[in-house]
């Protein structure tokens, strides 16, 4: 099997650079190394010029730094720098088209609006969450989209808020298991209505081909991700995932959802997993290392700049049907922020757990801390004395979560 990859790029060196993004100051010493750089303005379009890629990557090279990474620092949160972020938090008792577009306009409202995230003539691009594909169903009663995936209906009024901001393309991006995902599950006409394109990250279309972008500084286990070089274009970059529990990350909302940037062939330790694999190491205790710390360097490489999390109808007790605990709840709840590391902060002591919560502990069983990663990683606070909380209260829509154990 060949292990060539596409031509390795930094995000600046694309012939279109991205105007929007945003790197954080990194804060203390538990972010040294990491490299801060503003972006250029964007130019007249041009293509982007990669190498072919002649095969996916090996599985061990995909695992290559597990023997040799140094040993993982303790989390260390940054000190407080009094500064405030800000969660809009809104409620919806059903998918009912009024009542979503409402709910987040309300919160986009409550945030100040997109103004400082999408401009005139902007190019955005959605990450939607699109876990397990076809072949799995949701609860009985329920469909995928009333438990485990985005609703498209939250999609739907994020991508016309945006269109109303002045964006001028909007991409629905997922590396998705099959473009069927897509059809039954609501996607193609909601991007028909709002005039956006469907994009399949597992293909470098409309391109020529992937490219690899280099995680700023050096990653843990690794040092660049093959994205389709939309993500490396776009203007703004949304995050929209489920409110959830996770059999290993502990939780996931808009942060652990950059898992589906990457083709998944690229990142399989063996042709028949139909997963990303290499991103989790051959056994759990592995997994406990490398997800969390994968999560970071693709929040680094590709930053968010506007988070939403869908917790109107999910999933307690696991990500989706395959983990045993699963089970559905409806807390009726929607996430925002222009922070994402402070969103799902929020979101996740609405699900009754600490978000500065230890290694190893609820919720996160097995797993570092991967919010207080990002904190650490300069991408946000998770602190929530320095979160400021707009719309509805915490207490008011907070619904505690099984986590994922047994028994």
């Amino acid at each position: 099997m060949s292990t060539e990859k596409p031509h390795r790029v930094a995000p600046e060196s694309l012939s279109r650079p991205m105007s929007r993004r945003r790197f954080l100051e990194l804060a203390g010493a538990a972010a040294a190394g990491l490299l801060i750089s503003s972006c250029t303005p964007e130019p007249p379009a041009a293509s982007v010029e990669v190498a072919p890629t002649a095969g996916p990557a090996s599985a061990e090279g995909a695992l290559a730094a597990t023997a040799t990474a140094p040993a993982e620092a303790a989390v260390v949160p940054p000190l407080s720098t009094g500064r405030t972020s800000q969660v809009a938090v809104g409620t919806a008792r059903s998918y009912d088209r009024t009542t979503i577009y409402n709910a987040v306009r309300d919160m986009l409202d409550d945030l100040g609006g997109l103004g400082d995230v999408v401009g005139p003539g902007d190019r955005v691009a959605i990450k939607t969450n699109l876990t397990g594909g076809l072949g799995n169903e949701g609860p009985p009663g329920l469909s995928p989209m009333e438990s485990f995936v985005t609703h498209p209906e939250v999609v739907r009024a994020l991508g016309a808020l945006a269109r109303d901001a002045g964006a001028r393309e909007v991409f629905i991006v997922e590396a998705v298991y099959q473009w069927g995902s897509y059809t039954q599950w609501g996607y193609e006409e909601i991007a028909e209505d709002i005039g956006a394109t469907l994009i399949d990250l597992n293909a470098p279309d409309p391109y020529g081909d992937f490219v690899d972008a280099e995680v700023p500084g050096g990653g843990r286990f690794y040092d660049s991700f093959i994205f389709n070089p939309i993500l490396l274009e776009v203007d703004a970059f949304m995050s929209v995932g489920k409110m959830k529990c996770h059999w290993t990350a502990g939780v996931t909302h808009a942060l652990k959802n950059l898992f589906g940037l990457v083709p998944a062939r690229f990142y399989r330790l063996s042709e028949r997993d139909s997963h990303r694999s290499a991103f989790h190491g051959p056994t759990e205790e592995i997994a406990g290392e490398r997800v969390p710390a994968t999560i970071i360097d693709l929040c680094r490489t590709r930053p968010i700049d506007f988070a939403l999390v869908d917790g109107v109808m999910t999933t307690e007790g696991g990500e989706g049907p395959w983990i045993q605990t699963f089970g559905p709840i409806a807390p009726g709840v929607l996430f925002a922020g222009k922070d994402p590391v402070a969103t799902d902060a929020i979101a996740t002591l609405a699900q009754g757990f600490d978000p500065a919560a230890a290694a190893m502990t609820l919720p996160f069983v097995r797993s570092t801390n991967y919010i207080a990663m990002a904190a650490a990683a300069g991408l946000g606070t998770h602190r929530v004395e320095e979160i400021e909380v707009l719309g509805a209260s915490v207490e008011e829509v907070k619904r505690d979560f099984r986590p994922c154990v047994i028994g």
